[in-house]
């Protein structure tokens, strides 16, 4: 195979090419034996086995433990303008097979690795985008990417929300602004499944909503039509408790840190036809608060978790671990007998095995019963790509607890 002359090559270590073989985008600082020629953190790698067979193409950061991110395994597949067309057009097109327009406004159009496009976030909302570079190698490819999402979808606005803590592993400040056309309004209205809310493209959470639990949301609302009284922890800007409110649970209790997440969960709640009666905003710790009511003999029909990230390396895990087992054990301490409990973790360290565990463990330290109905994941607009587990990142359980 002939390479563009001056073309950098990464050769693995022995024994290392077994997971670029299976098509995993990933290699690690580990891996490398050598590399030869040169070439710009950011730039473009050949990577080839110990033994001098190419394997693939992909971008360079030696500052990252994640040394190379692969985007081909086709030796003919030059990466250029026409490369990221192909893949920005089988995203939407993947998108568009899902039929997510007659459910949603919002929805993810490009999901990194999982899309073939490691390091590139692009979700839209109603007319406007919002993009996430993650890598330094997308950041290298970034302004012809707003060329061709402006050419491809003709949004009215692309704006970036890089501010990620993952861009300080990669080199890279964090970056907000606006990138192409109109700058989003503060307040845009979104409709998910007939429900309405209001989302901060600029400040909120992610990219201002958690898109991944589109679907989870309409399946726990399945189950909260005759709650009298559910507890909504990590609450944000109230999307459970709009869906369970409009199932016909009776009342719901908001738990989050942000006083500002809680304004804009009331005005949700508001903007979809319910009474302040219906519901109890709590501003606080939800570990504390939870232990508070404990405390106090609340009692719930259903507690829904939906806490941040615990686990962001392998370091942490055993720390996000006991945090996961405390805040279940807490909740499972409100249920009723016979009620719910809606748990979920969006640790990607955190496997579903491991979830269920220390569901389970939890359960049996509060000495309760516990039934799992339905296990959840992301959203399909958040695919999983088989060789590539971490992509799996959203688990969670509709259980019964007894």
């Amino acid at each position: 195979m002939a390479l563009p002359r001056g073309s950098a090559r990464l050769y693995l270590k022995p024994g290392h090419d077994r997971p670029v073989r299976r098509h995993h985008p990933w290699i690690f600082s580990g891996a490398m034996g050598r590399l030869e020629g040169p070439v710009e953190d950011g730039g473009l790698v050949e990577v080839f086995a110990f033994e001098g067979e190419w394997l693939a193409r992909g971008y360079l950061n030696r500052r990252s433990q994640i040394l190379a991110r692969l985007l081909t395994w086709d030796p003919q597949e030059a990466v250029e303008e026409a490369f990221w067309r192909r893949r920005l057009v089988r995203a939407a097109q993947a998108r568009e097979a899902l039929g997510l327009q007659a459910h949603t406004t919002a929805y993810r159009l490009v999901f990194a690795e999982s899309d073939g496009l490691p390091g590139l976030i692009v979700d839209r909302y109603n007319e406007f985008l919002v993009l996430q570079s993650l890598t330094l190698g997308i950041e290298r490819w970034k302004p012809l990417l707003v060329e061709l999402l402006q050419e491809m979808f003709r949004p009215r606005g692309i704006y970036e929300r890089s501010d990620v803590d993952v861009r300080e592993k990669e080199g890279l400040p964090p970056r907000c602004g606006l990138l192409a056309g109109e700058a989003p309004p503060e307040r845009l209205i979104i409709t998910e499944h007939g429900h309405r809310f209001y989302v901060d493209l600029a400040r909120g959470h992610k990219t201002g909503f958690y898109l991944d639990q589109r679907e989870n949301r309409r399946r726990a609302a399945a189950y909260l039509s005759g709650a009298e009284e559910a507890l909504n922890a990590f609450s944000y800007t109230g999307a459970f408790a709009v869906y369970a409110l409009a199932a016909g649970a009776r009342r719901v209790v908001n738990v989050d840190t942000s006083a500002e997440a809680l304004r804009l969960a009331a005005e949700n709640l508001r903007l979809n036809g319910f009474r302040e009666d219906r519901f109890e905003n709590v501003e606080g710790d939800a570990f504390q608060v939870l232990r508070r009511f404990v405390a106090d003999g609340r009692r719930f029909d259903a507690v829904i978790l939906d806490p941040p990230k615990f686990a962001y390396s392998q370091a942490h895990l055993n720390r996000a671990a006991r945090g996961y087992k405390d805040i279940n054990l807490q909740a499972l301490r409100l249920i009723r007998p016979g009620g719910l409990l809606i748990t979920f973790s969006c640790s990607g360290l955190v496997s579903p095995e491991l979830f269920q565990k220390i569901v389970f463990a939890a359960a049996e330290d509060a000495g309760r019963e516990v039934q799992i109905l339905e296990k959840l994941s992301q959203g399909p607009d958040h695919p999983i790509r088989l060789s590539f587990p971490e992509s799996e990142y959203l688990k969670g359980l509709i259980c019964r607890v007894w």
